[in-house]
């Protein structure tokens, strides 16, 4: 993969992040304020001082006017991007570009979605028109299909693999009741997870990410501008994004075990960030859980586990909270929610408390105390077989 990266060149100085859930006495625009205002606040600046945004929505707003009504913003660009789940992470890594580049001294990244008003589970959007060989499933049912093609590929049966599916929403769960910005704060038991009223296959209700609402927003300058704003940045190691050739679908050869997306822009991702070795070389990470079997085929597709093993390193408890690699201590989509424009940005919100020290003590990590200092976030968007990718690795020391 032809690409260079922007390695240690621009930082986080300045993050904002909602209560995600359901907003019923809030909308769009009293949620861009909220995490706007949190973002240039813990960055110590004005929102007159920020020189562009990048806007992160599916179906909440349209053209940049939908930030810059609200944040009453003086004639500054204002970019929206869309690009599936993965959209509020394509928005940061637009305004990272552009502030690497040298075209703005700062930029803001905010990502917003207001789904409970909507009436709408999941994409907000009209579907194009096609040549008829996608899929007509709903995002569980597509997604469902990973958790047969994992349990067949490595010999678990039906009971086992469900064990692993209730084992990950557990985890979550378990992580999602000590965020206080978590859409559902209350640990579920695992009996009540595997005997949840069944969605789509194998998927139960508490197998898939939460309907919400929410806004994030990151404020990003160049790397040696950084300490102007704050003694604690988080440098930007790696942006990968990869959108895929969508052949899965009508591919024989596509068994929904592993996605190549993922893999590839992993590979790209550890390269420009220098990374060897992620389980031992990061701290934490978010990942994409929109369902459960997705993060378990991710433990393997980001290199956290080897082939066939994530499903026993899961149930031994490797990416839990105080595991070896924790994943999703913040909850996750499945505990935190899914906004859709505004997850990316959310996932990132988790790394800046974390590295920076700041997550009150029952939710730190060993693993920052140990002394990892870098972390990951993963988006995807699509379906399995027809999906982009994103992943970011920031940390706390250049170089």
């Amino acid at each position: 993969m032809a690409s260079h990266g922007i390695r240690d060149r621009v930082a986080i100085v300045g993050m904002g992040c909602t209560r995600f859930g359901e907003h019923w006495d809030k909308g769009t625009d009293d949620l861009l304020i909220d995490a706007a205002t949190e973002a240039t606040d813990s960055a110590g600046v004005d929102i007159s001082a920020i020189d562009a945004f990048w806007l992160g929505s599916m179906g909440s707003g349209e053209s940049g006017l939908a930030v810059s009504r609200p944040l009453k913003l003086d004639y500054k660009p204002v970019s929206r991007n869309e690009n599936y789940c993965a959209t509020g992470s394509d928005a940061f890594r637009n305004a990272c570009y552009a502030v690497a580049s040298g075209a703005y001294d700062t930029a803001m990244a905010i990502g917003v979605e207001k789904l409970k008003d909507s009436g709408y589970s999941g994409l907000v959007n009209i579907p194009p028109a096609h040549d008829g060989t996608d899929p007509a499933l709903t995002g569980p049912s597509m997604f469902s299909l990973l958790a047969p093609a994992y349990a067949r590929r490595n010999g678990l049966n039906d009971d086992q693999m469900k064990d692993v599916l209730t084992r990950i929403a557990w985890k979550n769960h378990a992580n999602g009741a000590r965020n206080p910005r978590a859409q559902f704060r209350k640990e579920v038991p695992m009996d009540t997870i595997r005997n949840s009223r069944r969605v789509s296959g194998q998927l139960g209700i508490h197998d898939c990410s939460g309907v919400s609402d929410g806004s994030a927003a990151a404020i990003i300058v160049r790397a040696e501008d950084a300490h102007r704003y704050t003694d604690t940045p988080l440098y930007v190691k790696a942006l990968s994004f990869v959108a895929g050739p969508a052949a899965g679908p009508t591919d024989p050869t596509f068994d929904y075990t592993s996605l190549e997306e993922v893999v590839r822009c992993a590979q790209d991702a550890y390269g420009q960030a220098g990374i060897t070795d992620p389980r031992r070389e990061l701290a934490m990470a978010e990942v994409h859980d929109c369902f459960t079997p997705t993060e378990l085929v991710l433990m393997e597709d980001l290199g956290f586990s080897p082939r066939g093993e994530a499903w026993k390193e899961v149930l031994a408890g490797a990416f839990d909270r105080d595991g070896d690699l924790p994943v999703n201590p913040d909850g996750g989509l499945k505990s935190f929610g899914h906004p859709i424009g505004a997850s990316g940005l959310r996932m990132l919100f988790e790394c800046w408390l974390q590295l920076r020290g700041e997550a009150p003590p029952e939710r730190a990590l060993d693993t920052i105390a140990d002394g990892r200092r870098r972390a990951l976030t993963h988006n995807l968007g699509g379906q399995p077989g027809a999906c982009v990718c994103f992943i970011s690795i920031v940390g706390t020391e250049l170089g």
